[in-house]
């Protein structure tokens, strides 16, 4: 293996291994329902996707995933419901960003992220993530609730955690992934 190979093959463990730990540090929004907590584990993938493209910021997500899946997840609901919010939101930055390469496509690709992850988790939790969770731990009231978890918690909690997400990304993108790069 060469050494480029091996380099690129560290700095995808080492931001899935952070993205992991970032996971587990998660911080409620006031006024959102506790159960839906803000965490920065998209900031790796978002980097991975910015050095390496799309293949490799993927491949940081499902590690996450799996990582988290395996040793810290308590049911699968949760970890479905973040595979599908880091793609629904870094995909479009993704694929805005790459056309250009302009901080302003990657202001519009974050916003635009926002937009599909907000639709997306909302669309997803009424028809099925919040069903199944209220199936597997006996809750018919979450199901008895959908229109009102969905419009007072979980479309404005994915606003919110994409503008957080976005914000912290982009003080990344301008400081830090022109020294990443250089590695």
């Amino acid at each position: 293996m060469d050494r480029n190979r091996l380099r690129k093959l560290i700095i995808i463990s080492i931001l899935s291994a952070i993205s992991f730990v970032l996971l587990l540090v998660q911080f409620p929004i006031p006024f959102i329902p506790p159960y839906l907590t803000v965490d920065l584990s998209d900031i790796p993938a978002f980097i991975g996707f910015m050095m390496y493209g799309g293949a490799v910021g993927s491949l940081i997500i499902i590690l996450k995933i799996l990582i988290y899946g395996l040793l810290a997840a308590s049911e699968p609901i949760g970890p479905l419901a973040n595979l599908i919010a880091s793609f629904s939101l870094l995909l479009p930055v993704f694929f805005i960003y790459m056309r250009k390469r302009t901080t302003k496509s990657l202001i519009i690709g974050f916003i635009s992220g926002t937009v599909t992850l907000t639709i997306m988790l909302s669309l997803l939790n009424y028809f099925v993530l919040l069903p199944l969770y209220g199936m597997i731990v006996d809750q018919t009231d979450i199901i008895e609730n959908l229109r009102i978890i969905v419009t007072a918690g979980i479309i404005p909690f994915n606003i919110i955690k994409g503008i957080i997400v976005g914000l912290v990304a982009f003080v990344i993108y301008k400081k830090l992934l022109p020294k990443l790069k250089r590695l």
